[in-house]
């Protein structure tokens, strides 16, 4: 969904851009007969193996009358497409989102320019087409676009039917054949023609791969895992998210299964909600700040969507007021003189949601923003110092919303995530964070060390 990247949040709508007809499909399902893979299987152990890339880490500054307030994070990994000279790009893979988007050599906006572009002339394995699969007459005077909307911006593109695999291109010397790979998949694939400056333009990754399920796709053969699924019947359907905790370590996502060196605690399972709406999301029984119940949710039809592309916790809007009551506290007497106290390091009451069986949830280190604020006492002539949360509001119509979380970045660095797809659920462990000595690459964008401004590091990373 991408909140986190500049995206309000709000569900991404998809346009069917034919001609001079122009087709609302938020939610389409589009009858098509399932992809065929070139060529052989790979092996039954080539299938079942697990498949996972590492993912580089960016920090965005986000800045108001020249001056940094606040950095925005993403996270994305390699793949490349094409043959015989495989294209390498780094991509977001989106929990909340349905298509894998890339831009191309035909886009030449200053935008697209920052990034790699596919240039569909140099590979021989990719096929125009329509957005249905037929493939473009040569005598073609127009084809099918696609608009997709991402809140404050848009991606407007057209098709091609190409290899997409995961990870960097093999080298030479690997003597493996790219698209021969079980990490490789035949997919329907959006080429963009237009992209919007915000908020393309401020990251380093080249696109978009979507994870959602198929009601966030023009059709199935748009859908990466479920089309990786389709043509390795041999693979686990499941694929796993691991974002590090401190920085300096890779963060992680699995195909294929998951890795039990990031389960911490023993996994428990949550049913997918109203997946013909194409999200990863669980119904909420309730919502507690210590003792505290929120009233927009004591009734059970709050939910939540997981949501790989968003940097914050999004919360209802309407219960955002009520949210920033109960998490405030005030700072500890001893610590309200100095300037640099950081309110991620100082105690306070766990947010919970309750799953029914199982709860989630989050610590004073993962909603507080680092900054207290001076704040007056009601009924007094005095101030005192606050730490307050660090909340995004989500406004979103039925039947998605209106009370709906996004859990985000503070969610998914917390738990580690597996999401089901055979069985429509997600799975949740304690995150087990790597030892201090196998640091790895450090972010890109980083702030300077000990920054208190809301996005920044975690304490002590």
């Amino acid at each position: 969904m991408l909140a986190g990247l500049g995206r309000q949040a709000a569900p991404a709508a998809a346009l069917l851009l034919t001609g001079a007809l122009r087709i609302a499909l938020h939610s389409i399902w589009v009858e098509l007969l399932s992809a065929s893979p070139a060529g052989a299987l790979p092996s039954e152990e080539a299938q079942s193996a697990i498949h996972s890339i590492p993912l580089q880490k960016q920090y965005v500054p986000v800045q108001k009358n020249g001056k940094t307030v606040a950095y925005k994070t993403a996270y994305f990994g390699e793949v490349h497409l094409g043959s015989p000279h495989p294209q390498a790009f780094t991509v977001v893979f989106d929990t909340g989102s349905g298509h894998v988007i890339l831009p191309s050599t035909a886009c030449l906006s200053e935008t697209c320019a920052k990034h790699r572009r596919y240039n569909r002339t140099a590979s021989t394995s990719a096929v125009d087409i329509e957005y249905d699969g037929t493939k473009l007459r040569p005598d073609a005077l127009e084809r099918d676009q696609v608009a997709i909307a991402f809140g404050t911006g848009e991606v407007q593109g057209e098709f091609i039917s190409e290899d997409v695999c995961l990870g960097s291109v093999p080298s030479e010397a690997s003597g493996v054949e790219p698209a021969a790979s079980a990490a490789c998949v035949q997919l329907r694939v959006v080429l963009a023609s237009k992209m919007t400056e915000d908020p393309f333009s401020h990251f380093s990754f080249d696109g978009v791969l979507g994870l959602g399920l198929d009601a966030l796709t023009l059709s199935p053969e748009f859908n990466f895992f479920g089309q990786m699924l389709a043509q390795r019947p041999g693979m686990q359907p499941r694929f796993s998210v691991f974002l590090a905790r401190n920085e300096g370590h890779d963060s992680v996502i699995s195909f294929g299964g998951h890795e039990e060196r990031f389960a911490g605690s023993e996994i428990f399972w949550a049913p997918v909600a109203m997946s013909e709406l194409g999200y990863w999301q669980v119904q909420l029984k309730s919502v507690r700040v210590g003792d505290q119940v929120l009233a927009d949710c004591a009734d059970g039809s709050c939910r939540a969507i997981l949501d790989t592309g968003t940097s914050l916790l999004g919360v209802p809007r309407q219960a955002v007021r009520s949210m920033h009551r109960m998490l405030a506290r005030p700072v500890p007497e001893e610590h309200s003189e100095n300037s640099a106290v950081d309110c991620r390091r100082l105690p306070g009451a766990e947010l919970e949601f309750d799953l029914g069986d199982k709860v989630v949830s989050l610590l004073p280190e993962d909603y507080s923003r680092p900054t207290p604020f001076n704040m007056t006492i009601p009924n007094q002539d005095k101030w005192r110092l606050f730490c307050r949360s660090l909340l995004l509001p989500v406004e979103m119509a039925a039947p998605l919303g209106p009370k709906v979380f996004i859990w985000g970045e503070p969610l998914l660095r917390r738990y580690y995530t597996i999401y089901d797809l055979a069985n429509r659920r997600v799975g949740f462990s304690l995150a087990k964070q790597p030892e201090a000595s196998e640091r790895q690459s450090d972010a890109l964008g980083m702030p300077p060390v000990g920054s208190l401004l809301s996005g920044a590091p975690l304490p002590g990373t």
